[in-house]
């Protein structure tokens, strides 16, 4: 899977993902899509955003 290098197209990508996929939370996404999450956060931590977990189950 083709993952954004700028960091707010990965965050609308992810959160997007999240949302409509019907993923319960962001280690079920990247096991479902195999992802590495440690650095999806970590790139999204340097832009300023963290995972919140369910209910709110997105990145801000």
């Amino acid at each position: 899977m083709y993952i954004p290098e700028d960091p707010a197209m990965l965050l609308s990508m992810i959160n997007m993902k999240l949302r409509d996929g019907g993923y319960a939370s962001f280690d079920d996404l990247c096991r479902a899509l195999d992802l590495d999450g440690e650095a999806i956060k970590a790139r999204l931590a340097e832009a300023g955003f963290e995972y919140m977990p369910a209910p709110v189950n997105q990145f801000r």
